[in-house]
C-alpha cells in the first residue's frame, strides 16, 4: 500500500517553516477509495512528511501500511487537522459534509472523492487529465474552496469526447455506463459477493445496501428501500461531464445499468461523425496519455485487465448500419481514476498555495 516519503533528517521546525514536504490527512482512509488514495501518494511520489490515517468508529484502531511503515486510523478530530496542508475526503458523502469545515478552518487544502461538496458554492470540479486535453492553465487562489474530483465516467466520457472532436465533428454519442459494486464502497462489494454466494447454496439474499438482486443480474434502478439511486448517479456523471468539458462539447445521452461485477466501469459508447468513420483515423486520434488502443482479442477492454490500470482500455468497431457511426468499447479502473486525480489535483494546489492558514 502507501502514501508518504519520510526523510527522518527533516526535523518537525524544517517542515513548518517552509520546506518542501507536506503534511497530508485522508478522511476515511480504511474506504476503497482512501486505501487507493494511500496507494496513489506511493506511487506519485508526493512529497508528504506524515500522512495521517482518520476515520469513523468502524474503523478505529485498524492497521494500514502507509509507504514502508504500519500505522493506526486514528478518530476524526478537530485538533487532528492542525499543520495538515491538504485533508483528502474519502469517506462517505455524510461525512464528509459533516467533517470537511474542521479541516478547512485549520488552514487545510480540501480534496473531495466522495462528492459530498459537489454542491458547496465555492466548490470546484477538476479532472486533471482533461484539464491538460483542453490546455487549461491553474490559476493559483490563495484561499481556494473544496476540490470535487470529477467522476471517474465523467472523466472517460469527456476524454474520449474531446479526442473524438479532433478527428471530426461529433453528431452523436449515447453511451450505457456498467456500474460497479466497488462505487459504493466496501460494503457494496460484500453485498454483492453475499447475495452470489447465498444465490449458488440457494439461500435468502441480503438487500440492505442494494434493495434488489444485483448478484448474476443486471439493473437499471435499485429497490424503493435502497439509499443508493442510479438516477442520482446518472445525474452526477452528467453533471460533471458538463462541468469539466465545458458546454461547447456534445452531451451524451447516458444509461446507467448496475452490473454483477466487482470492480471497474465497462463503457459501450456509440459515437456519429460527421463524415464516414474511417477506425484507423479515429484509433490514432484517441490514443495518446492515458488511453490505450487495444486491437486483438487477447487484449480486448474488460474490467478485468483494467484493474490496477491508470489508463482507459478501448477498441473501436464499425457500425455496419450507418457508415458515420461506430462503436467504442472501454473499460477502466473507476477507484484508480479518482485517486490519479486526487492527488494530481492535490500536487497543483501544493505547487501554488501558501503554507498555513490565510489570516
Amino acid at each position: 500500500m502507501s502514501s508518504n516519503v519520510k526523510s527522518p533528517a527533516v526535523s518537525q521546525a524544517e517542515t513548518v517553516s517552509g520546506s518542501n514536504l507536506f503534511r497530508v490527512a485522508i478522511v476515511g482512509a480504511g474506504t476503497l477509495k482512501g486505501k487507493e488514495v494511500a496507494e496513489m501518494l506511493d506511487v506519485r511520489n508526493f512529497p508528504s512528511l506524515d500522512v495521517k490515517l482518520l476515520d469513523d468508529d468502524e474503523s478505529l484502531g485498524q492497521l494500514e501500511a502507509v509507504g514502508e511503515e504500519v500505522t493506526f486510523i486514528q478518530k476524526v478530530r478537530a485538533e487532528e487537522f492542525h499543520h495538515v496542508d491538504v485533508t483528502f475526503f474519502a469517506s462517505d458523502p455524510e461525512g464528509t459534509r459533516k467533517s470537511w469545515k474542521m479541516a478547512q478552518d485549520a488552514g487545510s487544502a480540501i480534496v473531495d472523492l466522495s462528492f459530498g461538496l459537489e454542491d458547496e458554492p465555492e466548490a470546484s470540479v477538476r479532472s486533471p487529465w482533461i484539464e491538460r486535453q483542453l490546455g487549461q492553465t491553474l490559476i493559483p487562489d490563495l484561499q481556494p474552496g473544496p476540490v470535487v474530483v470529477a467522476h471517474p465516467a465523467s472523466v472517460v466520457l469527456a476524454l474520449l469526447s474531446l479526442r473524438l472532436q479532433r478527428i471530426a465533428r461529433v453528431t452523436g454519442l449515447v453511451a450505457t455506463v456498467f456500474e460497479p459494486a466497488s462505487e459504493h464502497g466496501q460494503k457494496g462489494m460484500d453485498e454483492l459477493h453475499e447475495q452470489t454466494v447465498n444465490l449458488l447454496s440457494f439461500q435468502q439474499l441480503p438487500k440492505a445496501i442494494f434493495d434488489t438482486q444485483v448478484a448474476f443480474n443486471m439493473v437499471s434502478r435499485y429497490g424503493e428501500q435502497s439509499q443508493l439511486s442510479l438516477a442520482t448517479v446518472e445525474s452526477r456523471v452528467l453533471k460533471h461531464y458538463r462541468r469539466i468539458a465545458g458546454t461547447d462539447e456534445p452531451i451524451p445521452s447516458l444509461l446507467l445499468v448496475q452490473a454483477p461485477i466487482f470492480h471497474g466501469y465497462a463503457f459501450a459508447i456509440h459515437a456519429e461523425i460527421d463524415q464516414i468513420a474511417d477506425i484507423e483515423s479515429i484509433t490514432k486520434g484517441l490514443a495518446g496519455e492515458h488511453v490505450n488502443i487495444t486491437h486483438g482479442a487477447d487484449d480486448a477492454p474488460t474490467n478485468v485487465n483494467a484493474a490496477g490500470q491508470s489508463d482507459i482500455q478501448v477498441s473501436a468497431v464499425p457500425d455496419a448500419n450507418q457508415p458515420n457511426g461506430f462503436w467504442l468499447w472501454a473499460a477502466a479502473d473507476n477507484l484508480r481514476i479518482a485517486a490519479s486525480a486526487s492527488v494530481e489535483c492535490a500536487e497543483t494546489i501544493v505547487a501554488t498555495r501558501p503554507r498555513g492558514k490565510i489570516q
